[in-house]
């Protein structure tokens, strides 16, 4: 099951903000550490011309990037979860957050939440 998927422990919407940040903190984690694909690894397509060989080339070059482009994407979801938090304090039914005053879970808090899943 991915992290994206894994249900939220009880808790409502500050457990699932929790687990939204350990996710995404991995995920910035692992790209770090992963071994970028070259053309070395990934391989190139073999002489031809073919439209087949073009949509090779172009495989490479999104993974050429794709790991700095993940680790990128991951650090400002961990961003916005560092700032669209609730509050220690209060009433959990009158919680707001801190990155935006708005009532607790904001309006940034429940878009990441719905693509995140």
């Amino acid at each position: 099951m991915s992290s994206f998927t894994t249900p939220a422990a009880r808790g409502g919407a500050a457990s699932e903000h929790a687990r939204l940040l350990r996710c995404v903190q991995g995920i910035r984690e692992r790209s770090a550490r992963a071994v970028p694909w070259e053309p070395d690894t990934v391989g190139l397509p073999s002489a031809g011309g073919s439209d087949r060989a073009l949509a090779r080339i172009n495989d490479v070059a999104f993974y050429a990037n794709a790991r700095e482009e993940v680790a990128a994407l991951a650090g400002v979801c961990v961003d916005l979860l560092f700032l669209h938090r609730p509050e220690e304090d209060g009433d959990p039914g009158e919680r707001r957050c801190l990155g935006c005053g708005l009532p607790w879970p904001c309006l940034t808090f429940g878009e990441l939440r719905r693509l995140l899943r």
